[in-house]
């Protein structure tokens, strides 16, 4: 009951702020003011705020920004030992220094390393952080652009990235921040400079504990939904998660900004019901998922939860098997990958769960931005599919999706799938699974696991498969990067393609895309693409496991 009335609680929260919260957000995106600050920004970087941007060239400022960042967020960790507050730790090996850039960079957050002794405050503060901050701006731009897209009658502008940037990053990110790390250090969490304590464990043991800006971090990372923690122990950590109050406080950072932005996309829209509409298929799919991962958890099949009478192994108990797996749901329907329980210790069933909530394409609600990018993909996709059961030209929110638009969008689809399955495939042929703590259908479940969590930009793993070497550091940071940069240019294509369209007025043939029966379909599309394509998948690992 206690796990239902935390779930319910959130539930609650997030519709209380659904609209004032998204009302907000699409006051930033779409105000044409621009404060002392931004101007100040705008001038820095020689950007002329007034001027429109076609697709390519707003899609051309998003790689440069990024190239940009992985660069010299690189350099950063490379040549931490020479910069002030390293804490003395030594530069960060070439192989994990390419990972995490890359990592970062793409709002991943995949961590091949313990944070607490690979890197110092600085590298933390001015790079880790600050990516966590500028890597889900770039998210939530491109998904407004694509609104502009769907929005606009014969135009070929998308907006501007640098202004879309600035604004999102200061006006939404940086102020909810602020005061989320406010209630974290009243929660415990440690905000300091400290280059730790050494404190004595149980065993009598000495064991060097660090300090630092851990509330900032950790509030950026979950409302950006980026999930890097400062400890490897990440949000199972009690500096980084103190009490079961904090835990409800991160999975709502978590929601926040996916599940308001369909308010923004109904406001730009001009029609809040499509608003609505979307928001339910990402509710519909988010509930169930918690739900499933919850009960089988509670569950707890299998010989030893069995034996002892429940599947704590790998939880805190401070939280429990209900709010752990409440987490874990969250953290893998978006883009987070914080962990405040460890995946790989769940039950064979209840393991899988994380694994298809990425698989799904992390659109419910997804992570800050790309989660309603991939969400309107698959509208798109649905409207297609449905325009050919009844013949005639498919259209959504007034644009003909023709043959240019259905590639882009199934190019999209493809994308993703492909570099999971491929990668997994790879580090099986070349040996690289041997890095796997577990051989069988477990083994190939982290494996899986990782590729997954890569290629969605994810960030959390398996615990039982070591990622450090250069050959895993590598394999994965390709993924993360083309999983990342590959999508995101097909849906600013996209937007472009639509932005040109002067929108259709509707007819009695016209699919009303706002009722049940579209948000309907839309959930059965979505669970039947990744059906068939990662059954197969999901066949040899957990779910062999499972039924074994």
């Amino acid at each position: 009951m206690a796990g239902w009335l935390f779930v319910i609680s959130l539930v609650v929260a997030l519709v209380a702020v659904y609209k004032p919260f998204g009302d907000y957000m699409y006051r930033v995106v779409t105000g044409t003011r621009h404060n002392v600050v931004e101007r100040g920004v705008y001038r820095a970087v020689g950007v002329d705020p007034a001027a429109e941007q076609t697709w390519g060239v707003y899609a051309r400022s998003v790689l440069a920004f990024s190239a940009v960042s992985v660069l010299f967020l690189y350099l950063l960790l490379r040549f931490q030992d020479k910069l002030w507050l390293s804490l003395g730790f030594d530069p960060v090996a070439t192989h994990i220094a390419w990972n995490t850039a890359v990592s970062f960079v793409t709002n991943t957050n995949w961590q091949a390393y313990s944070g607490e002794s690979t890197m110092g405050h600085l590298a933390q503060m001015a790079g880790l952080a600050v990516q966590n901050f500028v890597s889900a701006a770039v998210g939530i731009a491109v998904v407004v652009a694509l609104i502009r897209g769907f929005a606009a009658s014969k135009g070929s502008t998308l907006g501007n990235f640098w202004v879309d940037l600035t604004r999102i990053t200061l006006r939404i990110l940086l102020p909810i921040c602020v005061l989320a790390t406010l209630i974290f250090m009243i929660g415990g969490m440690v905000q300091n400079l400290s280059g730790g304590t050494d404190v004595t464990t149980l065993t009598g043991a000495t064991q060097h504990i660090t300090g630092g800006p851990v509330a900032s971090q950790e509030a950026i990372k979950e409302l950006g939904t980026n999930g890097g923690g400062f400890y490897n122990a990440n949000s199972a950590h009690p500096f980084e998660n103190p009490t079961a109050w904090t835990n409800w406080l991160e999975i709502f950072l978590i929601f926040l900004i996916p599940f308001s932005l369909p308010r923004v996309f109904g406001r730009m829209v001009g029609q809040n019901r499509q608003g609505y509409a979307i928001a339910a298929v990402m509710a519909i799919l988010a509930i169930g998922s918690i739900a499933l991962t919850v009960g089988l958890e509670l569950h707890g099949s299998g010989t030893v939860p069995q034996a002892v009478g429940a599947a704590m192994e790998g939880k805190e108990t401070r939280f429990g098997i209900p709010n752990s797996a409440t987490f874990a749901a969250a953290t893998t329907l978006t883009s987070t990958g914080a962990v405040d329980s460890f995946h790989d210790s769940y039950t064979s069933l209840g393991g899988m769960m994380p694994i298809v909530n990425m698989m799904l394409g992390e659109v419910a609600p997804g992570g800050t931005g790309s989660g309603l990018y991939g969400l309107l993909i698959l509208a798109v996709i649905t409207v297609f599919v449905a325009g050919l059961m009844v013949g005639r030209t498919p259209e959504y929110l007034g644009k003909k999706i023709s043959a240019r638009e259905i590639k882009l969008a199934s190019l999209y689809f493809l994308v993703t799938p492909a570099l999971v399955l491929i990668g997994t495939a790879a580090a099986f042929a070349t040996g690289n699974n041997a890095t796997a703590l577990n051989t069988g259908p477990h083994g190939l479940s982290e494996v899986l696991y990782a590729f997954t969590s890569a290629a969605n930009n994810n960030g959390s793993a398996f615990g039982g498969i070591t990622v450090n070497t250069p050959w895993w550091d590598i394999a994965t940071g390709l993924a993360m990067l083309l999983g990342r940069f590959l999508p995101l240019v097909l849906v600013l294509a996209l937007a472009g393609s639509l932005a040109k369209q002067r929108p259709v007025p509707e007819s009695e043939g016209t699919l009303p895309t706002h009722q049940p029966l579209f948000v309907g379909m839309v959930v059965g599309v979505t669970v039947v693409l990744v059906a068939l394509t990662f059954l197969p998948a999901l066949a040899l690992g957990p779910l062999a496991e499972g039924l074994s």
